[in-house]
């Protein structure tokens, strides 16, 4: 059963952390690519520890061995030196799939037994 072997490893680029740039009375978009190097079709979701300034999209999904997606990481409009941001991250975590499932993210993956391995990406705010 796939449960019980453990997820492979994923790739991402940027590989250790997202910066965004001044100024930020506006909003940006950054671009991450998330590449699933294992041999098993995953599933990811994704999380922020900031909702209300950060957002990700696509926020979860499937990818076959090999298969990468191109996930849009967007971050709102702040009162930069005013906002608490040293503990800003996305967390990316993935499981491998039930054998047979369809390729289609169901939220109890992560809430079985199955192993879920998770990912950080720290995020930088320069000013």
């Amino acid at each position: 059963m796939a449960q019980s072997v453990p997820p492979g490893d994923i790739a991402t680029q940027p590989n250790a952390k997202i910066v965004f740039n001044a100024p930020y009375d506006d909003k940006h978009t950054y671009h991450i690519k998330v590449i699933n190097s294992s041999a098993r079709r995953i599933g990811y979701g994704i999380k922020t520890t900031n909702m209300k300034r950060l957002g990700v999209d696509p926020p979860c999904g499937v990818l076959d061995p090999k298969e990468a997606v191109l996930l849009a990481v967007s971050c709102d409009a702040f009162a930069y030196g005013q906002e608490d941001t040293n503990n800003d991250r996305i967390t990316v975590e993935w499981t491998n799939t039930p054998d047979g499932a369809a390729k289609q993210f169901r939220r109890e993956w992560f809430q079985g037994d199955g192993m879920v391995r998770r990912k950080n990406l720290p995020i930088e705010y320069n000013p």
